[in-house]
């Protein structure tokens, strides 16, 4: 495959330290999130899929479906799922990179490491060993999801985490989601965080939000509330920070579309529908599993796995009392028979999910054409850092830890946390 000149430029000067260190002789872009973010801004009204590598079939599928759509993507991969699947947040570059060589991608492709989940403070010391950890196996993007957490601690974990993410990195935070069904996010509890964020120099690139995301198989029609999204990025134009949505399976076109054109999101995470798509699993026009009338899935003949091999998932399954979402379990366990599958078998699941991603990336994100544009953030930049977009603009004597838990007292809020399972 032809490479251009601008492509061979960013080569050599767009890819981070450890991704030249782990990959030396590699002609794959990756790069970091900031490129992702930078090219989606650039054209306006767009986003691009964050899609969570389960399974390596997941992986292959969405660097083929970027490079026909010319679009800069995310791979991810969040820690909760480095449980129960092959891909790890510590192998997933291995695996990127290496397709990328195998396919001639030429787009660029940032690895993050997804709803890196911290429920209590005392998390923060493994954190420190663990995220240094990630970015030197080949992460170049990351998410620090304190979320679980009340506000004034998930503000604080964010500034005592902050140093060990390399300033060159994408780096997402999260506000609200653990609130679930019992609240959404509000514009004032994203306000606190970022603005706390601002005066300690600290200027995240993503925000995600709890706004009605579904985390898994979507059980109603609710979904993403587009309004309250606009409304908490409109509140935050001045800090400069996009959104990044989640929860994306099974919502509908219209509601995405509106998602990318009418808010600041530029990243939405995709996970249990390619996860489906790739088994063959009955999926409507949003990749949301069809049940039948007992609850159980329907494997569609002669797509995604062959019959014999997902009668032995279902059984599995069964055997260990998985059901619905419960199914993303299934990912560890039969990786190897996956991949072991006749080629048919394996070129039918790889072309599904590209279908699917293909299809979200050019009619649905706008994020058609969009590689040139990461490629031109990097060039001008002349560096693999594109730095901040962000500067400060609040006054750090406002936000000592003494000002931060005051605040948090103050905020208005919706509900109590909750225990839940935020991997997409």
């Amino acid at each position: 495959m032809s490479r251009s000149a601008d492509f061979t430029k960013a080569l050599e000067i767009g890819r981070p330290p450890t991704i030249q260190h782990l990959f030396p002789n590699s002609k794959a872009l990756i790069v970091s999130g900031k490129v992702i973010d930078r090219a989606m801004i650039r054209k306006g009204k767009a986003m691009t899929i964050a899609a969570n590598g389960r399974n390596s079939i997941v992986i292959k599928a969405s660097l083929k479906a970027a490079q026909r759509a010319n679009a800069a993507i995310i791979i991810e991969i969040a820690k909760s799922e480095s449980t129960y699947c092959p891909i790890t947040m510590w192998n997933i570059a291995q695996y990127v990179d290496a397709f990328c060589n195998e396919l001639g991608i030429t787009v660029p492709v940032a690895v993050h490491a997804d709803h890196f989940g911290l429920k209590k403070p005392p998390e923060v010391v493994r954190a420190r060993v663990d995220i240094p950890s990630m970015f030197d196996a080949g992460i170049t993007s990351i998410a620090i999801d304190a979320s679980h957490m009340n506000d004034a601690d998930n503000l604080l974990t964010n500034l005592s985490l902050s140093s060990f993410i390399p300033s060159w990195a994408g780096y997402e935070t999260e506000v609200g989601e653990i609130k679930g069904k019992e609240g959404l996010s509000t514009p004032e509890e994203a306000l606190f965080l970022i603005q706390g964020l601002n005066a300690n120099n600290i200027f995240p690139d993503w925000i995600a939000l709890n706004n009605g995301t579904t985390h898994g198989i979507e059980a109603s029609d609710a979904g993403i509330q587009v309004e309250l999204t606009k409304e908490i990025h409109d509140a935050l134009t001045k800090y400069n920070i996009s959104g990044a949505q989640h929860g994306t399976s099974g919502n509908n076109v219209d509601r995405l579309r509106r998602i990318a054109s009418e808010t600041h999101t530029t990243k939405a995470n995709v996970a249990t529908a390619l996860q489906m798509i790739s088994w063959g699993v009955k999926v409507n026009e949003f990749g949301n599993a069809i049940l039948d009338s007992d609850g159980n899935f329907i494997k569609v003949a002669g797509e995604g796995v062959s019959e014999d091999l997902w009668s032995e998932m279902v059984s599995y399954a069964q055997g260990k009392s998985l059901k619905g979402g419960d199914y993303k379990k299934l990912n560890l366990p039969f990786e190897t028979r996956l991949v072991a599958q006749p080629r048919e078998v394996r070129d039918r699941m790889v072309a599904a999910v590209e279908g699917f991603v293909y299809d979200l990336l050019v009619d649905c994100f706008n994020a058609v054409d969009t590689a040139p544009l990461g490629i031109e953030a990097i060039l001008e930049a002349g560096s693999y850092d594109l730095g901040p977009k962000a500067s400060r603009i609040e006054d750090p004597g406002e936000w000592t830890p003494e000002d931060i838990t005051r605040r948090a007292q103050a905020l208005e809020k919706q509900g109590s946390p909750s225990t839940g399972n935020y991997d997409d």
